[in-house]
């Protein structure tokens, strides 16, 4: 059956995330509500909601601890990935799947307070230090564009493309690129959204604590999703 670039979009909750460095744990915010489209689907469009028990979003950072973080934080010295995730993501996605243009209105978020790594002062610290997550609470993607995505698709077929969008992440909205693996069967799409993303350039400073950590500035951004037609 012939589609257009479709499952395209329906992804990121995305997601925004950061790495951390240890500290209190505070009590998480309450997930985010999903905000309904904004405006009613014109004809032709389908609309897809993210269902969160099957998705969820995720920040990959690279770690270096040192001598004194095993006796600070009880972790030994040397090289490692963290990984932060969370299922409090929400949003929808409309999609024409005859159309040119296949994409229409959508909104992808993401709780921040509920990240959750392997270390609760870690995760204290990115939630009152690095997001700020009590003042501001939401990561929120909102694609604009598919490069790359094929020009017909078979239900049931693994489509690969990339989805350009703007994600704003305490306040401050860049341009992110999420590469794209999905697929549409039936009622439901499902994938893997990845996109490499500073923390400087959302004005978090990368830990750098001396004879204790280093955190890199670069991270992933990893979001795992499914999408049910409404």
């Amino acid at each position: 059956m012939k589609r257009t670039l479709l499952l395209f979009a329906l992804l990121i909750g995305l997601v925004g995330c950061s790495p951390a460095t240890p500290a209190p744990a505070a009590t998480p915010a309450p997930a985010p509500s999903v905000s309904p489209p904004l405006a009613a689907p014109q004809s032709g469009l389908r609309t897809f909601a993210i269902l969160p028990a099957e998705s969820s979003a995720a920040y990959r950072v690279n770690e270096e601890f040192f001598a004194d973080a095993l006796g600070k934080y009880g972790i030994n010295a040397g090289q490692s990935v963290t990984e932060g995730r969370t299922q409090q993501v929400s949003g929808f996605l409309q999609l024409d799947l005859a159309a040119a243009q296949p994409l229409g209105e959508n909104r992808f978020v993401v709780d921040l307070a509920s990240l959750t790594s392997d270390q609760s002062l870690r995760d204290g610290w990115l939630r009152d230090n690095a997001l700020e997550s009590s003042k501001y609470p939401e990561a929120v993607f909102v694609a604009s564009s598919i490069v790359g995505g094929p020009t017909d698709y078979t239900d049931g077929e693994e489509a690969t493309f990339q989805l350009a969008g703007e994600l704003t992440v305490r306040s401050i909205a860049l341009p992110v690129t999420f590469n794209v693996t999905a697929t549409l069967r039936g009622d439901t799409i499902q994938g893997v959204a990845e996109a490499a993303v500073k923390m400087s350039d959302f004005g978090i400073n990368p830990p750098n604590f001396a004879n204790t950590l280093v955190v890199a500035d670069l991270f992933t951004i990893r979001v795992e999703f499914s999408a049910k037609e409404q």
